[in-house]
Order: structure tokens, then C-alpha cells, then sequence
């Protein structure tokens, strides 16, 4: 079994979690999350190698708000070489920021968290764009101007971007809401999502406990993800802890669709 995150970096995850979100540090939590993988990780080399590409920025990115973006882009997937990772999106790096920046490729979210803090260097207020299934950029503010990092940093109006989740995802209507700027609980929650997803669909139940520990530090009691925990938690024969997960889910959610199944299954494990 793989071992468990070392303490101290989940309880510094803890104390980022309990902090306001207008205070959250969404690149200190991508790197707590990252050193949960890689415990001897320096988080502090990673911050620098983002301060140093903002620093770049700011030199470069010069004009009204469309040319900083534009020159901007220029820089992300041109001399700074980031790109999305259409080959193995599904692969766990692609959501450990430190692997991103070492890497130069990741997924939507990740990709946006380092166009973004490139992007604040330059004097640009950007913010995350929690669109379903397609993480974007924005501009705080403007609601006509967006960035999708994924595809080389490509500027979008917000027809393109209902375009381009028509095209990645048809089965789902696009509404405005979509667009509306997300904050950095919600980003870090979307991180640990994604990767906890990617541990499930390999059978890697072992890592999937540590996003779903984060997750819940990040939203306390959360009936959906003590529904999932105790479905890893059984996996990993951790029944006690199962049980307990199974139990306050069904307290906080008594018209549960699944709520005979989950009690039969419940009888079973005590």
C-alpha cells in the first residue's frame, strides 16, 4: 500500500483550507498538493520559477489589455513552451504543478493556474474560469475576453467558448454561468478532483485517499465525498473506516436515492 502523505504537509493543507477564500493562496495549495506526491518536493524553488516567469512578463507584455494578453500568450506557449497534454491527459502529473512547470504540459486547470500567476506579474487581474470540463481564464471585470491556456493560451470571446464546449462536451448546454470567475477553493477543489478521478479510474485506491483528505479539508462533512471515501476506504479493507463515512453520510443525506442499497451494504461491513 502507498504510503500516507507525510502529516505536517496535510496539516498545512488544513490550515490553507481553513483560511477565507479571499486570503486562500491557490499556488501554495497546488504545491502542498504536489509535495503530497513528492514529499521532499521545495516548494519554494517552484514559487520562484513562477516568479521569474511573471517577471518576464511584466517586461514583455506592454499596451492595452488585449496586446498584454496577446504578447502574453506569445511568451506561455511560444519561448516558455507550455502546451496541453492531448497525448496522455489522464496522466497524474499533468496535475502536480511542479511536473507542469518541469514539464511544460498539463491539464486545462493547471495550465490556467500558471497563466494566471504569469499573467498577475504583468499587471494583469486575472482569475480562473470554472467553465464544466474545460477549465478557462478571465479578466476580471470583463465578461467578453477569456484565455484558454490548454490550447496554447488562445484568446476567446464568450461565443468561442460556447463553441468550444459544444465541441468538446455536446451533450452539455452552454449557459453564461458557466463563464462566471471561480475563486481559489474552488480551483484547488477542481485540482484535487481531477486527480483523484485519474487515481479511480486506475484502481489506485491508495492515492485516491489523499485528494479525497484534501477535498474534504477544503469542504467539510461534504456528503458526496464521505459517500466516495468510504467506497476507497473499503477498497483499501479499511472497514471500521468505512463504516463511519457510510454512517454520517446517510445522517446528512436521509433521502438518499441509493439509501436501501447503501444500508444493505452497511449491514455487511459491520
Amino acid at each position: 500500500m502507498q504510503p500516507r502523505p507525510q502529516p505536517d504537509v496535510l496539516e498545512l493543507f488544513r490550515a490553507l483550507a481553513e483560511s477565507p477564500d479571499e486570503a486562500m493562496d491557490a499556488v501554495e495549495g497546488a504545491l502542498l498538493i504536489a509535495q503530497a506526491e513528492y514529499p521532499s518536493l521545495e516548494r519554494s524553488l517552484y514559487r520562484q520559477q513562477l516568479f521569474e516567469l511573471a517577471r518576464e512578463a511584466n517586461e514583455v507584455c506592454t499596451g492595452d489589455l488585449p496586446a498584454r494578453l496577446e504578447k502574453l500568450s506569445r511568451l506561455y506557449s511560444g519561448r516558455w513552451g507550455f502546451r496541453g497534454n492531448h497525448e496522455d491527459y489522464y496522466d497524474p502529473r499533468n496535475s502536480f504543478l511542479n511536473d507542469v512547470l518541469d514539464r511544460r504540459t498539463g491539464i486545462p486547470i493547471t495550465l490556467s493556474l500558471v497563466y494566471i500567476e504569469a499573467g498577475r506579474g504583468a499587471g494583469l487581474e486575472l482569475v480562473g474560469v470554472g467553465m464544466p470540463g474545460h477549465f478557462l481564464v478571465g479578466v476580471a471585470g470583463r465578461s467578453d475576453l477569456y484565455v484558454d491556456a490548454f490550447s496554447g493560451g488562445a484568446l476567446l470571446t464568450r461565443a468561442d467558448c460556447a463553441a468550444r464546449l459544444r465541441e468538446l462536451h455536446p451533450d452539455i448546454a452552454f449557459q453564461p454561468g458557466f463563464l462566471a470567475p471561480v475563486g481559489p477553493r474552488q480551483i484547488l477543489a477542481r485540482m484535487l478532483n481531477n486527480l483523484l478521478e485519474v487515481y479511480l479510474q486506475m484502481d489506485r485506491f491508495a492515492k485516491a485517499l489523499v485528494p479525497l483528505e484534501m477535498i474534504l479539508l477544503l469542504e467539510p462533512g461534504q456528503p458526496p465525498w464521505l459517500r466516495r471515501r468510504a467506497l476507497v476506504h473499503y477498497h483499501l479493507k479499511n472497514y471500521s473506516r468505512a463504516i463511519a463515512d457510510l454512517e454520517a453520510y446517510l445522517v446528512q443525506t436521509p433521502d438518499a436515492p441509493d439509501r436501501a442499497e447503501l444500508e444493505r451494504h452497511l449491514l455487511a461491513l459491520r
